[in-house]
């Protein structure tokens, strides 16, 4: 039995380390946009937001007992005003601010669903910051997505206003208000210019 087995697992060996081989040859590639991640939706279903391209987004951390969660309200409304026009607002639930959303996906979205009717995307909750960081944020806070725009996410309901080709293109801190001149003009810009 010896005998026979051996030819094969030298076979399977070389072509592992071929593999290996190929593999650490090959750069991985940078995403150069937001629209090349899968991420999980609320109810735990992976979602390719390349399913958005074509669209403005405006992607926002966001908390459930935050004095910004008031918010929800503001960004239902935009979503509203704009989708029509190929716009889509894009919630991602974090903890990482005083604990804010200390919730199950399931509780985030009832909570969502009951006190402020959002019907925009809700995603799963994840790391905005620091260590364990989501690629999304990853890539939505360094400096080579828009030097602009990079930095860490100070607190819930920051928002990144991104453009058809999913480039960030703005950045709102927690305190601008969505349904605030100064974000639905930038969201405005952003709808006008061509697909």
């Amino acid at each position: 039995m010896f005998d026979r087995t051996m030819p094969l697992m030298l076979v399977a060996l070389s072509m592992l380390s071929v593999t290996c081989v190929v593999s650490a040859d090959e750069p991985a590639k940078k995403p150069t946009s937001v629209l090349s991640f899968q991420v999980n939706d609320i109810d735990g279903k992976p979602v390719d937001l390349s399913k958005y391209k074509g669209e403005v987004l405006l992607i926002v951390n966001t908390a459930s007992q935050c004095g910004f969660t008031p918010q929800y309200e503001g960004l239902e409304a935009v979503y509203e005003k704009y989708k029509g026009q190929g716009f889509e607002v894009l919630a991602f639930p974090a903890n990482e601010f005083g604990r804010q959303e200390p919730g199950s996906d399931a509780e985030i979205k009832t909570f969502c669903s009951s006190k402020f009717n959002v019907k925009f995307p809700l995603f799963s909750k994840i790391v905005v910051k620091g260590e364990g960081i989501h690629p999304v944020y990853q890539f939505l806070t360094e400096p080579e997505t828009n030097p602009k725009f990079a930095g860490p996410i100070s607190w819930n309901f920051a928002k990144f206003l991104v453009n058809r080709k999913g480039e960030v293109i703005a950045r709102f801190l927690p305190k601008d208000a969505p349904e605030s001149a100064k974000v639905t003009s930038e969201i405005e810009k952003a709808l006008a210019e061509a697909k």
